[in-house]
């Protein structure tokens, strides 16, 4: 019986499957960790997380196992065991799992048993759930091995602990979500060390995946509730721990101490970190947005050179006549200051184009909504032209309060591959220009400037989508410090009319908003991917039907 363990966490992206870049990533970290008698990797990362579908493919499973098989082999030379996060079928189903490995050998194998299915979680469709798991023996140690949701709930780590689990040590794959840490540390972890009485390894991922960001935050929890480690979040990293027996219980030794991102810079590196890896990982050479002089482009734009360099942004305004001037100031300021490329390609000669093709069907009827639109759309259509000629990806600049009620234009300024600000309100969108004015990123060091990335008037003139003349987004609009909380209750909380109103909201304001919201999920269906920042993003979290004929007043 050993009284004491060394074991390396690692902290790691991934590249969804792509297995063999995945299998010597595992390798390449496994050696760095050399010394320890055990390494730990992060939920499904073989494979990568989450895998949708594609898991279903019966050549995917077919890799999975050749590459454990290597990975086996590999451990053959007397390094450190490997816990590893893949998928394996049998009888006809398929299961979350963690296999050990050591000495050229595939030792144990343990499967997920509580598999989420709400919010961005689909595992019921992929994976069948396993048997309440038995502990590893580990060179004399009963070692626990919860899979990511299996501490969320009681059922798995108690039975760890009746069958004489010494240590919990749990690979997780759990997406960035605002105020994610506390509930982690505190909700999830500590209540259930304090159930069992044994210590806790949580070990996450970093990177971006789609519309998910992994921000690791990794750490571990003793019996008496210390955190031993707390790993970094958003990067990657390889921490080894040290475990001692003392009086029969297994304690893990102090060790680094990671101070976690406060609000907003989480909220902010999670962008950076999600456009980053969506553009590197498909392979774009970089971006090209609108830049309009308004709050929304500007910080589209700023986040954007701090994920990729100012090398790789490309920032078009595109006037109307009814571009103020203070818009086309501020968006050569944005642009000096973010040090892109800068291009001006005014769209009035197509808007004349589009009056004269439709004056003859339009006759009669006066200037609306339609012409507003037309302007977007041709916008759009430009951008869209400069990405196909240069291969760059469009950037979307909307926010999460025009997405709720409708105002943003389909094929318009909806258009484009990926948008940092789709699940941030516009109230969020203010916060984070003006802490970006006034710090740095830790993921933007060496890509964004030190100083000011917009005008302080970007941040302070009342917003417009200047589609009209005088035009401002409160003219048809609550203010945004009223209609972002009424969003968050009929979005984040599903909250009711009546609900809202009790919270001191007018009754017709509430009802009218509510009326928006469910008449654009046609819109939302068909907007770009975006990082997931809250509780609800649209897309992956809240889906709702497109007819809807609900409404709950």
């Amino acid at each position: 019986m050993t009284d004491k363990l060394v074991i390396a966490l690692a902290q790691m992206t991934q590249s969804v499957g792509d297995l063999k870049a995945n299998a010597d990533a595992m390798l390449e970290w496994r050696a760095r960790a050399k010394g320890a008698d055990l390494i730990v990797y992060p939920e499904l990362q073989l494979i990568g997380y989450p895998p949708e579908d594609l898991v279903l493919k019966p050549a995917l499973v077919d890799q999975a196992n050749y590459q454990l098989d290597r990975l086996a082999q590999e451990s053959a030379d007397g390094g450190p065991a490997m816990l590893v996060g893949t998928v394996v079928a049998s009888q006809g189903v398929l299961f979350n799992v963690v296999a050990l490995i050591d000495n050229g050998a595939v030792t144990a194998i343990r499967q997920k048993r509580e598999l989420p299915n709400y919010g961005t979680f689909d595992e019921k469709r992929l994976f069948a759930p396993g048997p309440l798991p038995a502990p590893i023996d580990f060179r004399g140690v009963k070692i626990g091995v919860p899979i990511c949701e299996d501490i969320w709930f009681p059922f798995v780590t108690a039975h760890l602990r009746s069958e004489g689990t010494e240590i919990l040590i749990s690979p997780n794959g759990s997406p960035y979500e605002v105020d994610k840490d506390d509930r982690r540390l505190n909700a999830v972890a500590g209540t259930r060390v304090r159930e069992t009485g044994l210590p806790l390894v949580y070990l996450n991922r970093v990177g971006g995946q789609d519309e998910l960001v992994f921000d690791g935050a990794s750490f571990v929890m003793n019996g008496d509730l210390s955190i031993a480690h707390q790993m970094p979040d958003w990067e990657e990293a390889l921490t080894i721990t040290t475990w001692e027996k003392w009086e029969g219980r297994w304690i893990c030794l102090p060790g680094e101490q990671h101070a976690l991102d406060p609000h907003p810079a989480d909220i902010y590196n999670a962008m950076v970190l999600g456009l980053r890896d969506y553009v590197n990982r498909n392979r774009f050479p970089g971006v090209v947005l609108g830049l309009s002089g308004g709050i929304d482009s500007a910080l589209s734009a700023a986040v954007a050179v701090d994920a990729l360099g100012a090398g790789r942004v490309w920032c078009v305004m595109m006037p109307s006549r009814f571009t103020s001037q203070d818009s086309l100031d501020d968006a050569v300021e944005c642009a000096r200051l973010l040090g892109v490329r800068y291009d001006i390609i005014p769209i009035e000669p197509a808007v004349a184009a589009f009056d004269a093709m439709l004056a003859p069907t339009f006759e009669g009827r006066g200037r609306d909504l339609a012409e507003e639109n037309i302007q977007s759309r041709i916008r759009g259509i430009t951008l869209m032209g400069l990405s196909n000629k240069f291969g760059h990806m469009l950037l979307t600049t909307g926010n999460k309060s025009e997405m709720s009620v409708g105002y943003a234009t389909i094929y318009g300024d909806m258009a484009g591959g990926y948008s940092v600000l789709k699940d941030a309100y516009k109230t969020t969108v203010f916060d984070l220009c003006r802490w970006r004015n006034d710090n740095v990123p830790s993921l933007g060091e060496g890509f964004g400037p030190a100083g000011p990335v917009m005008p302080e008037r970007v941040i302070t003139k009342p917003p417009s989508a200047e589609l009209r003349d005088n035009q401002r987004d409160d003219d048809s609009l609550p203010p945004y410090e009223i209609l972002d909380p009424i969003l968050y209750g009929l979005v984040e909380e599903e909250l009711s009319v009546d609900k809202l109103v009790e919270r001191g909201f007018e009754k017709e304001t509430v009802a009218r908003i509510e009326r928006l919201l469910y008449i654009a999920e046609y819109k939302r269906r068909q907007s770009p991917p975006g990082v997931k920042l809250g509780i609800r993003n649209f897309g992956r979290d809240r889906r709702y039907p497109i007819t809807n004929g609900f409404r709950t007043i």
